[in-house]
């Protein structure tokens, strides 16, 4: 297996705009999850937010964004980045999860997800939020 690792940017119902102007920018192609999408909505002014995100080009620039939701704490400019790790192996991606695990805070436990066969958040202890999760071919 092969994981990457990517900026995953906190925004808060800006997200969808931020995607575009990096795809003008660095090309490539945009794909964006709504929460509707995902069938995921909470607030109904957010269902159209972007839940998963990213640009990728062919040149190498990648990054992903997403809109954090309401319900969830915020401030412009504090938390602003997550550091995503995905791969294709759910026994490796938990061996990962394990050893970051030590000393962090468990924002979301390792477990299935609606959107991913495996997803989970932590907090290190140097204050780093990682993503950990299973990719899915979005068409």
């Amino acid at each position: 297996m092969s994981i990457t690792t990517v900026a995953h940017l906190n925004l808060r119902g800006d997200a969808r705009a931020a995607l575009e102007l990096y795809r003008s920018v660095f090309g490539g192609d945009l794909v964006a999850v709504t929460y509707r999408d995902a069938h995921s909505v909470t607030e109904p002014d957010e269902a159209d937010w972007v839940m998963w995100g990213e640009v990728r080009s062919e040149a190498g620039f990648h990054v992903m964004a997403y809109d954090v939701p309401s319900a969830r704490p915020w401030s412009r400019g504090e938390d602003p980045f997550f550091v995503s790790v995905r791969g294709t192996d759910p026994a490796e991606l938990t061996a990962y999860w394990e050893k970051l695990g030590d000393g962090a805070t468990v924002v979301v436990p390792l477990a299935p997800a609606a959107w991913s066969p495996l997803y989970g958040m932590l907090t290190d202890r140097f204050g780093v939020t990682w993503v950990l999760d299973v990719a899915v071919a979005y068409a």
